[in-house]
């Protein structure tokens, strides 16, 4: 079948053919356009299955056409999700309103035709129904957990001593699980070095390092490739590069160590993979070993259950801002697509506070004595 430049059947603009259920074979033309604009963004199939899927149920739920909705109509389909004995999460809920919201997007745009089309084909048009005032708020506004805080300093050094002690102590007592510790111990400290995501920490190869040519002292460790960083909704992951901080500088020695012989190479299977972190039996550690890890270790620690792998990475936002960069950097540096998203990592401590506010009014009393 043959389609017309913007997208419509062309066996629903020939005028001497009756359509049997006319409707039905509008929408479904509408969806299979829908899918081919999604393709044609790169838009990953299982988001596009997902969207689908999302406008199909919301069709059946007001069991009426495209060209029919209104505004009220997402009103009581997100109402019923939320009213429910088991309610929808705030993410599901924007996903919904999002899959619908984009869907009317597309139909509405004159470049695809189908508003001329539907208007002279049922006497109506359709048009967005999901607004600002309608629509759960945008991620970046809650996108911190209640609960979710970074590490305070002394949380973190007791971290960090608990789990370099537990290195000792499996070596000492000729465990072979001391090597697998070491692994996660470094781990650690590249993960709040670099402010990285979990999956961007098990995704890291021995290959993502690189110098930076103004620092010549970090040698090949002036910054971290993340070729797996975290992607917007329906896209492929990202890539961003993180330079290494004057303030994390230790990094460099930690990264020398493990990619020597002493270091990453002990693993049998490091010659099998360019993995940064090889196990003992595979080719890759997994997001779930690191998070059993880090529990265990935490718990050793006797540090409160609401600090988690993420945790780290609040810590290295807040940190840079507490040592005086520019936020945009960090923002740059943690691959935040909005600077809200920034400010919510953000948990300086009240030291730093007090000594802010103390520089301010030292910059603004000192002219007026001088």
């Amino acid at each position: 079948m043959q389609r017309l430049p913007w997208s419509i059947p062309s066996v629903l603009t020939d005028g001497d053919i009756s359509l049997f259920r006319a409707e039905d074979r509008v929408l479904e033309a509408m969806l299979d356009g829908w899918r081919s604009q999604m393709l044609a963004r790169g838009l990953t199939t299982q988001w596009i299955k997902s969207s689908a899927s999302i406008v199909t149920r919301f069709q059946a739920f007001t069991n009426d056409y495209p060209w029919k909705w209104r505004a009220h109509d997402v009103d009581e389909y997100l109402a019923s999700l939320r009213s429910r004995e088991k309610p929808v999460t705030l993410t599901t809920l924007r996903s919904y309103s999002s899959a619908v919201r984009i869907f009317c997007a597309y139909i509405t745009d004159s470049r695809y035709g189908w508003v001329s089309y539907c208007e002279q084909a049922f006497g109506d048009i359709p048009s967005q129904i999901c607004f600002e005032w309608n629509s759960p708020k945008h991620a970046t506004d809650d996108a911190a957990p209640e609960g979710r805080r970074p590490f305070t300093r002394n949380e973190l050094q007791t971290f960090f001593d608990t789990v370099d002690d537990l290195v000792d102590q499996e070596f000492a007592a000729g465990s072979k699980r001391w090597l697998p510790a070491l692994r996660d111990s470094i781990a650690f400290k590249v993960c709040y070095a670099y402010g990285l995501r979990r999956r961007e920490l098990t995704m890291l190869e021995t290959v993502d390092f690189g110098p930076n040519p103004h620092v010549p002292a970090y040698k090949g460790f002036g910054c971290a490739e993340v070729r797996f960083a975290k992607g917007t909704s329906g896209s492929g992951p990202r890539r961003r590069t993180v330079l290494t901080s004057p303030e994390f500088d230790w990094v460099v020695e930690l990264l020398g160590f493990w990619l020597s012989d002493e270091g990453r190479a002990r693993f049998p299977t490091a010659d099998r993979t360019l993995s940064l972190w090889p196990s003992e039996r595979a080719g890759r550690l997994d997001v779930r070993s690191f998070d059993r890890s880090f529990q265990s270790v935490r718990e050793l620690a006797g540090l409160p259950e609401k600090l988690t792998m993420h945790s780290l990475r609040h810590s290295y936002v807040t940190h840079q801002i507490e040592a005086g960069y520019d936020p945009a950097f960090v923002q740059e540096q943690v691959g935040h697509t909005y600077a809200s998203t920034t400010g919510l990592y953000t948990h300086v401590s009240n030291d730093f506070k007090h000594k802010t506010v103390q520089q301010m009014i030292t910059r603004r009393t000192t002219p007026r004595e001088q």
